[in-house]
């Protein structure tokens, strides 16, 4: 088989150097798809996440707004807001 003479002067350290950079490039790769695929899935995310105490923003509203919290108009343009 013929070698071009420069790959043979590379030795073990061609092999490790191109083998290093070949890992960084399909790990960099892999990392730029999975942060894709985050960025993507959070900006879809909709408005009745829940909080951490299981309720929804529009049922912290309703809530507001029963105990008088909030008056009417308050409330309408809040909850536009979470529904928008």
């Amino acid at each position: 088989m013929f070698w071009p003479q420069h790959m043979m002067n590379y030795g073990w350290g061609g092999w490790l150097v191109g083998g290093l950079v070949m890992l960084l490039f399909w790990g960099g790769l892999i990392a730029l798809v999975i942060f894709t695929i985050r960025a993507l899935a959070g900006a879809n995310q909709n408005k009745t996440t829940k909080s951490p105490s299981g309720e929804t923003a529009l049922d912290i509203l309703k809530r507001r707004y029963a105990q008088g919290e909030i008056d009417k108009a308050k409330y309408e343009a809040m909850r536009r807001d979470i529904e928008t």
